[in-house]
C-alpha cells in the first residue's frame, strides 16, 4: 500500500471517527475510516475497485468536475479547489490506484465507493495544502470533496463515464477479431466444403464464406455496442439524494455538467427529469443485453471451431486449430480445442451478469435502486473477461487455423446434398428418389443419374462442379 519497493509498513496511525465512533487508520494509507469499514463489512467477491482503472479514473473526473464547479459557485475556497483538482488529476494519471480497495459488491448503493473517493482524494489534497493526512478541518472528505454531491447521483454518474470508456476499448479488441476472421475469409476463399443444416448435409459452400459469415456477425455487435453505450451519455449529477437537489445550488447540475464534459471529454447531458433518472436503471440493462448478445455469437462461433476440428480421425476434421497444450493426462498424443472452450466459458459467466443486471434493475425500490454496484460488477466483469477472451481468440485460435482442403473436397463429391442442384433439372421426386438410392447403396450421386441416364456427363459435370454451387447462377432449363 506504501509503495511497491517498500517491505514494510511503519505500524503507525492516525484517528480519524465518524458516525459510529473512532477507528484507527494506518498512518500511511490515504483513505480514511469509513474505508475501513468497508474492507471489515465487505470482504465478498475480492475483486477490489482497483481492479477496473476505469472506474477510479471516472470517479476522480466526477469530483474535479464539482469541485470546478461549487468554486466557480462561490462555495469552495480557490486553495481547496486547486489542491483537490491536483489530487484529481494525479488519480486520472494513474496514482493512488492502490488505495481503492473497496470491494466492487457492497451494500449502501456504493456509498463505500463514493467515500474511498472522497477520502483519497481529500487526504492527498491535505498533502498538497501542507497538512498531514486526517486534518479535515483543513480539506474534509464530506464537506468539500463530496460538496453539491450524494452518492446516489457521483456514483452512477462516474460508473456512466468508466462504461463509455470501457466500452472503447472493448470494441476495439472486437474490431481485431473481426479483421482476423476477414483474413482467414480471404484465405479459404477457393475451399469448397459442404454447408450444414441442423448437423445434417447440405449444400456446398466455400469455407471462406463460413468465416466471412462470422466476421459479419460480430461486426453487427460494433454497432449494437455503441448504440446501447450512448444511453450512458444521460447523467443525474446534481441530483443528490433522491433527484430533488437537496443540498445544491440551483445553478450547480448546469455548471457540473459544462466541467464534466471538458474533463471528460463526453458528450454528457442531463436528464431531463433527476428524480426518475436517480432510481432508473434502464441504460445498464440495454447495454447489459448488447454484452451478452456478442457473448452469444462468440459462443456459437467457438461451437462451429469445434465440431470443424473435431476428430482426427473420427470427426469434420475440416479445419486445424493451432495445438496450445497437450489434452490429456492419459490419452498420449491427445489435443483438445481448450481456446474455444474458455470462450464458450466466459459466454457463460457473461450470460449469467446479464440475469444478475436484470434482476438488480427490478430490485429497485421507490427512489433508489441500491442494487447498483453488483450491476456496475457484473458489466465490468463482463467486459475484462470479454476483452481477454477475444485477444485469447484471435492470437491464440484464429491467426493459426489451417484448412484441410483435400478432406473438405472429398467430403462434398461424397455427399448425399448435391442432389440438391439437380432439383430444378430433374425435379423434386427424382431427386429425392436419387438421395434415397444413394444412401441405401452407397454409390455416388453422380455415378446414379449417369446410370439411369438422367442427363448427360457433361451436363451433369457443369451442374454439379462445387464451385457453381456456391452463389446464384442463371438455370438454364
Amino acid at each position: 500500500m506504501v509503495n511497491p519497493a517498500s517491505q514494510y509498513e511503519s505500524g503507525a496511525t492516525r484517528l480519524e471517527h465518524d458516525l459510529l465512533g473512532e477507528r484507527e487508520v494506518p498512518a500511511e494509507y490515504y483513505y480514511g475510516v469509513q474505508t475501513l469499514r468497508a474492507l471489515e463489512n465487505f470482504n465478498i467477491s475480492g475483486v477490489t475497485l482497483n481492479f477496473y482503472p476505469d472506474l477510479i479514473d471516472a470517479l476522480a473526473m466526477v469530483k474535479q468536475a464539482a469541485a470546478e464547479a461549487n468554486h466557480e459557485l462561490g462555495l469552495l475556497e480557490p486553495t481547496i479547489k486547486d489542491a483537490i483538482i491536483k489530487a484529481c488529476t494525479e488519480i486520472t494519471n494513474g496514482k493512488f490506484h492502490n488505495q481503492f480497495v473497496v470491494d466492487m459488491i457492497q451494500g449502501g448503493a456504493g456509498t463505500s465507493t463514493n467515500m474511498n473517493a472522497n477520502e483519497v482524494i481529500a487526504n492527498r489534497a491535505l498533502e498538497h495544502l501542507g497538512y498531514s493526512k486526517g486534518e479535515y478541518q483543513y480539506c474534509h472528505p464530506l464537506n468539500h470533496v463530496n460538496m453539491s454531491q450524494s452518492t446516489n447521483d457521483a456514483y452512477p454518474t462516474a460508473v456512466k463515464i468508466a462504461l463509455i470508456n470501457s466500452n472503447k476499448k472493448l470494441v476495439r479488441v472486437l474490431e481485431s477479431l473481426i479483421e482476423s476472421f476477414r483474413a482467414k475469409a480471404k484465405e479459404f476463399a477457393h475451399v469448397i466444403k459442404m454447408g450444414r443444416t441442423q448437423l445434417q448435409d447440405a449444400v456446398p459452400m466455400t469455407l471462406g464464406q463460413e468465416f466471412e459469415a462470422y466476421a459479419v456477425t460480430l461486426s453487427e455487435e460494433v454497432e449494437r455496442l455503441n448504440q446501447n453505450v450512448r444511453l450512458f451519455l444521460e447523467v443525474n449529477m446534481g441530483a443528490t439524494a433522491i433527484g430533488t437537489g437537496i443540498n445544491s445550488d440551483p445553478d450547480y447540475p448546469e455548471k457540473v455538467i459544462k466541467h464534466l464534459r471538458k474533463i471528460s471529454g463526453l458528450d454528457l447531458v442531463l436528464a431531463s427529469n433527476l428524480v426518475e433518472a436517480t432510481q432508473d436503471t434502464g441504460a445498464f440493462v440495454m447495454y447489459s443485453s448488447a454484452v451478452k448478445r456478442l457473448a452469444i455469437k462468440l459462443s456459437k462461433i467457438s461451437n462451429d471451431l469445434r465440431l470443424l476440428s473435431s476428430g482426427p480421425r473420427t470427426g469434420l476434421n475440416e479445419i486445424n486449430l493451432p495445438p496450445m497444450q497437450p489434452g490429456s493426462s492419459i490419452m498420449p498424443g491427445k489435443v483438445n480445442p481448450v481456446i474455444p472452450e474458455v470462450v464458450n466459458q466466459i459466454a457463460f459467466k457473461v450470460i449469467g451478469n446479464d440475469l444478475t443486471v436484470t434482476l438488480a434493475a427490478e430490485g429497485g425500490q421507490l427512489e433508489l435502486n441500491v442494487f447498483e454496484p453488483v450491476i456496475v460488477q457484473s458489466l465490468f466483469e463482463s467486459i475484462e473477461m470479454l476483452k481477454n477472451g477475444m485477444n485469447t481468440l484471435k492470437y491464440r485460435c484464429i491467426d493459426g487455423i489451417t484448412a484441410n482442403e483435400e478432406r473438405c473436397r472429398s467430403m462434398v463429391h461424397n455427399s448425399i446434398g448435391l442432389v440438391t442442384a439437380l432439383n430444378p433439372y430433374i425435379g423434386y421426386e427424382a431427386s429425392t428418389q436419387l438421395a434415397k438410392e444413394a444412401l441405401v447403396t452407397n454409390k455416388s450421386v453422380y455415378d446414379l443419374v449417369l446410370q439411369k441416364g438422367l442427363l448427360s456427363k457433361q451436363q451433369l459435370d457443369t451442374i454439379l462442379a462445387p464451385e457453381n454451387m456456391v452463389k446464384p447462377r442463371k438455370l438454364n432449363l
